[in-house]
């Protein structure tokens, strides 16, 4: 019989539950983090989507900033873990859509409105078979979910 160590079950529970493999946030396994606990992102490595998203800063939208463009990648790729579903880049798969062109499917695209997704969820999906849970499921502090929507925004645009 094959046993699963601690680091396999909780990395399989993260990504179900963020993409809508759980009814439940609360009885997902996952460990509580403090909602203090700035997020991190992994070392970004070549072609990986994660090189710093340079963005002119005049098409961010007013009170949002090149710096929460860049909180908000770490918060994509860390915290948030919402490349486990849109990949690294934001460029969507199977669970997900792409965040990287024009075309919007659950939302019409502007920051206001990414926020709210972020923050509601998207609990049936126009086009993907994975629901996302609200904040992904993951203890986001109203901080990162603006950081990570600025982040959303910017990566349609760049």
């Amino acid at each position: 019989m094959m046993r699963l160590n601690g680091v396999a079950v909780l990395s399989a529970t993260l990504v179900f539950g963020a993409c809508g493999g759980g009814d439940d946030a609360s009885q997902a396994g996952t460990p509580e983090t403090p909602a203090s606990t700035p997020a991190t992102a992994p070392t970004p490595t070549a072609g990986s989507g994660q090189e710093p998203l340079q963005v002119d800063p005049a098409i961010l939208p007013e009170g949002v900033t090149a710096a929460m463009v860049q909180e908000g990648q770490q918060v994509f790729h860390g915290a948030g873990i919402c490349y486990t579903c849109h990949t690294a880049g934001g460029g969507g798969g199977p669970l997900a859509p792409d965040l990287t062109d024009e075309t919007w499917l659950n939302v019409d695209g502007e920051y206001a409105s990414i926020i709210e997704l972020v923050n509601t969820g998207v609990p049936q999906p126009l086009e993907h078979p994975g629901a996302m849970l609200p904040r992904a499921g993951m203890p986001l502090t109203d901080a990162q979910v603006a950081s990570v929507s600025a982040y959303v925004f910017a990566l349609s645009r760049s």
